[in-house]
């Protein structure tokens, strides 16, 4: 394991052969008049796509929970139906646990679809002005 906490690089994908590739985009610099960060374009382009890429994942273990909350008991006897039904139960909060992590995930996506349209907004202010320059010297 690399020494040193491991960061988020977006754009890393862990492909067939194992190793992590980068497909472009800037994470986190420091904004140097306040706290917080910027993302460029293609940063929160790849945000959004990651999050909805983990809420799917999420979605698709719910499928799988959803045997798991239907288990049936194995035998006719007392003991493996008590039993079941803590299976049943561990399933129902597996569920309700990974649609809170869809729901996050959803939240998280839009907030950097938010952050688009604001920096797609500013983007337009500023051909403006550009435009609105007189022309020459």
């Amino acid at each position: 394991m690399p020494e040193g906490s491991p960061a988020y690089e977006p754009g890393l994908d862990l492909g067939v052969s194992g190793y992590f590739r980068p497909t472009g985009g800037t994470y986190g610099e420091p904004v140097p008049e306040g706290a917080g960060f910027t993302y460029d374009e293609v940063t929160l382009h790849e945000l959004v796509k990651e999050w909805r890429a983990l809420a799917q994942e999420y979605r698709n273990d719910i499928v799988d929970a959803r045997h798991i909350a239907k288990a049936q008991p194995p035998g006719a006897e007392y003991a493996s139906g008590d039993n079941a039904q803590l299976v049943q139960s561990s399933g129902e909060a597996l569920i309700v646990a990974l649609n809170q992590r869809v729901a996050y995930c959803e939240k998280m996506a839009d907030k950097y679809v938010a952050a688009l349209g604001k920096y797609a907004t500013a983007e337009e202010r500023a051909t403006e002005d550009i435009n609105q320059q007189s022309k020459g010297i």
